[in-house]
């Protein structure tokens, strides 16, 4: 009987770890050094702004090597990452400047490990923290916006000429 009773908790636990680790492997990883990536544009989104909650603020746009190559191709390997910055717009000396940091937003190619979400995974990281995680839905919600990109494989940013 108590060979049985372990060998059933056994197989829950190693259920629990595959589990676990099948959830972790679709999980983006926060993109350490991102600011020393190529920049590829920055824009402001105002009051009034469809979009405006809850992105409103200045973005800077950032992409490792090889999402630069799916920006310059239309065709983005696994491995491509695109980083938004956002950051608040503060209003001074008839300025508009940074302010703190509300997220970084996250995509990152996968083709398989992200096939329900056209091959890219979807991140946004809290403010300055590297680990408190906003996407609560494996990235569906940000997925839905993207689709509206499907042409340039569901990307919004493109290098400028």
């Amino acid at each position: 009987m108590k060979g049985k009773w372990l060998g059933a908790w056994g197989a829950v636990v190693a259920a629990g770890v595959v589990t676990a680790g099948a959830a972790q492997n679709r999980q983006v990883s926060y993109p350490e050094g991102y600011r020393s990536w190529q920049h590829v544009k920055s824009m402001v989104i105002l009051p009034g702004h469809p979009l405006e909650n809850p992105f409103g603020g200045i973005h800077h746009v950032y992409a490792n090597s090889r999402a630069v190559e799916g920006l310059r191709t239309g065709s983005y390997p696994d491995g491509a990452v695109l980083v938004f910055d956002l950051l608040e717009a503060k209003a001074e000396n008839h300025t508009i400047q940074e302010g703190p940091r509300k997220l970084v937003g996250v995509m990152e190619r996968d083709s398989r490990r992200f096939a329900a979400t056209g091959g890219w995974g979807f991140e946004g990281f809290a403010g300055d923290s590297k680990t408190e995680r906003l996407v609560k839905d494996g990235g569906q919600s940000c997925f839905q916006c993207h689709q509206g990109a499907s042409a340039t494989s569901y990307v919004f940013s493109a290098l400028r000429p």
